[in-house]
């Protein structure tokens, strides 16, 4: 009984980021982070499902969902960001920090030693670096024994780990868009045109990001004890 109604949560979860990612949101660049509203339950997502269970309902949700809000046939990569953020979000609340810090930094690097980048305004990242500061704090919590989701800390560990997953997720974007060079090979930008977004970004992606870990903290405080009582969560750290 257990695991169908664990199966029926990640089917509903599914069907949300289906919902959520079929709608446009704040408007800006085409293909530019979170054109759609999914990167409301993103986080969310991941925290109450696990990490793999997290990424399949937000990859799921987030392919149906591109097919039905169609922006251009490159979203489809760039999009599984979504569910990498997911998946990063719920290591990260379960105290699993070794798997974010190796991300971040092997995307930061691959970034920095990227040529173009450093033609680009190093402050228009600002809140990717924010990130990194705060993940590192959140090791050192979970390595004095500080970091507890089941505690009054609830909110500020639900609010950290969506943040984190957020940002990995925009990571993993600028990681497809700057170091693969698909700015160029998919769509012909030059060195302007990304100054541009650049500037753009460092103001509507962190609002964004704002929006959502609020939505975590708020839905999801309610949620997670509701899910622990009905022992539908897992808060193993290999779950």
């Amino acid at each position: 009984m257990r695991k169908s109604q664990f199966l029926a949560l990640v089917a509903v979860f599914a069907s949300v980021n289906v919902i959520s990612d079929s709608f446009m949101s704040l408007p800006e660049f085409p293909s530019g982070v979170w054109y759609s509203w999914n990167f409301l339950v993103e986080a969310l997502t991941g925290i109450v499902l696990g990490p793999f269970a997290g990424f399949a309902a937000t990859f799921i949700g987030v392919m149906i969902g591109h097919y039905i809000y169609f922006i251009d046939i490159y979203e489809f990569l760039f999009t599984i960001g979504a569910a990498i953020g997911a998946m990063f979000s719920a290591f990260l609340f379960r105290g699993n920090w070794k798997p974010a810090l190796v991300y971040y930094t092997a995307l930061f690097a691959a970034y920095f030693v990227t040529p173009i980048a450093w033609q680009l305004p190093i402050w228009g990242l600002w809140d990717t670096y924010l990130a990194y500061a705060v993940l590192i704090a959140a090791i050192l919590m979970i390595r004095k024994g500080l970091w507890e989701g089941g505690s009054r800390r609830l909110p500020f560990v639900l609010a950290v780990s969506a943040f984190i997953g957020l940002e990995a997720d925009v990571l993993f974007r600028i990681f497809i868009f700057v170091p693969c060079q698909t700015y160029q090979l998919f769509y012909g930008f030059g060195v302007e045109t990304l100054q541009v977004i650049w500037t753009v970004g460092a103001v509507g992606t962190p609002i964004k990001a704002a929006l959502s870990t609020l939505l975590t903290v708020v839905v999801g405080h309610t949620l997670v004890k509701t899910l622990r009582k009905a022992n539908l969560f897992d808060d193993s750290t290999d779950s």
